[in-house]
């Protein structure tokens, strides 16, 4: 065998290797956005899956004990109990009526979230016709 059979030979397995890693990696860590309706359309099937689910943090329902967090995810007119325990402490924005994104098991008819995060988008947000520091704009229409 010459020395360019050699070098060829390594290089198909060495790119061979990284594409095999890479597709095992992507298709493990792999978590998709769901809308409650969804995974209960999912039923059973949901259970083996890693899952990022949306929905909005129903108001009175966050209750604290410890390191564990209980709340109710709200989805149009569906509700899921959410269960997070973990050490990461919870993004400020996470509070009634916010917007969260859970990632996670099903289980058992709640879900066990491994990480929040959570926005409040209108907070942020400049009304109309205002600019960013919430005076009225200086700019007016000219006809």
């Amino acid at each position: 065998m010459n020395r360019t059979m050699k070098f060829g030979m390594v290089i198909t397995l060495v790119v061979g290797t990284l594409a095999w890693l890479a597709i095992g990696g992507t298709n493990e860590s792999a978590s998709y956005y769901k809308t409650i309706a969804e995974l209960d359309k999912m039923g059973d099937g949901a259970k083996n899956k890693k899952l990022r689910v949306g929905g909005f943090v129903e108001a009175g329902s966050i209750k604290r004990a410890g390191n564990q967090v209980d709340f109710v995810l709200l989805e149009e007119d569906r509700k899921m109990k959410v269960s997070y325990n973990g050490n990461e402490p919870l993004p400020d924005t996470f509070k009634d009526g916010s917007q969260a994104l859970i990632d996670g098991r099903m289980g058992d008819g709640v879900f066990h979230a491994t990480k929040i995060a959570a926005k409040c988008a209108s907070k942020y947000e400049a009304k109309p016709g205002q600019n960013y520091k919430g005076n009225a704009s200086t700019y007016e229409k000219k006809s």
